[in-house]
C-alpha cells in the first residue's frame, strides 16, 4: 500500500510547521499507519491539485485523496478500525470536534501574533512575497506590526490556555487517562510555535507544560526530535 502525506515546509525542508499537518501526521502515528511525509511549499499548490483543493494536508491513501486534517483523522478511523481508535465512541468524537473548533478559533487566533513573523522567516525565498502579502491581507496591517506587542501576545496565549491547564490539573492527558486525537490537536497547534519560534512559551502553565513534554516524548520522541528553527 502506498501512502502519501503532504506537508508544509520551510525553507529547510526537514522544518514542518503546520499544526493542521501535525494533527494528521500525529494521527498516523497513533493509529500505527505508515506514512511517507511529502514537503510542500506555499507556492507549490499545483502538486495537490488532484484533491480538489489548494490546502494542506493532503493524505494520498492508496490512490484516495483526503483533505483537511479533520477529514483525515475521521477517514483513518473509520477505514482502518482495527488500529487504536482515535475516536473510542461517538461521544469522544463529538467532544473532539468541539476541540478542533475550539483550537482553531482560539488557541490558534492566540498563537498567531507569537508564531507569524516567525513563519516568515523561515520560509524559502520563493515563497516569503506570497505569505507577507496574503498575510497581511488579512491581517491588516504589516507582519512586523501584528508581532511588535509580544508581551501582550504571550497573555493572550495563556489566557486561551487557562481552562487546559485547569483540566490537566485533574487528567494528564487532554482526552482523560490516555491520548487520543483531542491531544494531537492542541499538540499540533503548540508544536506550531515550537517549531519556528523554537519554545512552545508554556513557562506560565506548569501543567500544560508538562503535559506537552510527555506528549512530546510519545512514538520514540516523534514530536521532540523534530527540527525547530534555531
Amino acid at each position: 500500500m502506498t501512502r502519501h502525506l503532504y506537508d508544509l515546509a520551510g525553507a529547510d525542508e526537514r522544518l514542518r510547521f503546520s499544526p493542521y499537518c501535525w494533527r494528521a501526521k500525529l494521527a498516523l502515528k497513533h493509529k500505527g499507519l505508515d506514512a511517507e511525509t511529502i514537503p510542500l511549499r506555499f507556492t507549490e499548490k499545483e502538486r495537490i491539485g488532484e484533491s480538489g483543493q489548494d490546502r494542506v494536508p493532503v493524505l494520498v491513501d492508496n490512490g484516495t485523496w483526503i483533505s483537511d486534517s479533520w477529514a483525515i483523522a475521521r477517514y483513518l478511523d473509520d477505514t482502518y478500525p482495527e488500529a487504536p481508535p482515535l475516536f473510542p465512541d461517538a461521544g469522544t468524537r463529538a467532544a473532539a470536534q468541539f476541540m478542533n473548533a475550539w483550537a482553531d478559533a482560539t488557541l490558534n487566533r492566540a498563537i498567531l501574533p507569537l508564531a507569524v513573523q516567525d513563519v516568515h522567516a523561515v520560509l524559502h525565498e520563493k515563497d516569503k512575497a506570497y505569505f507577507r502579502e496574503s498575510r497581511e491581507e488579512r491581517l491588516g496591517c504589516t507582519l512586523e506590526a501584528f508581532c511588535a506587542d509580544r508581551e501582550a501576545a504571550q497573555t493572550g496565549l495563556n489566557d486561551a490556555l487557562a481552562p487546559l491547564e485547569l483540566h490537566l490539573g485533574t487528567f494528564d492527558y487532554v482526552s482523560g487517562t490516555a491520548p487520543a486525537y483531542p491531544d494531537y490537536i492542541v499538540l499540533g497547534s503548540l508544536q506550531w510555535l515550537n517549531a519556528v519560534h523554537g519554545d512552545p512559551c508554556l513557562a506560565a502553565l506548569p501543567k500544560t507544560q508538562t503535559w506537552f513534554a510527555r506528549m512530546a516524548d510519545l512514538f520514540d520522541g516523534y514530536v521532540r526530535e523534530a527540527p525547530r528553527a534555531a
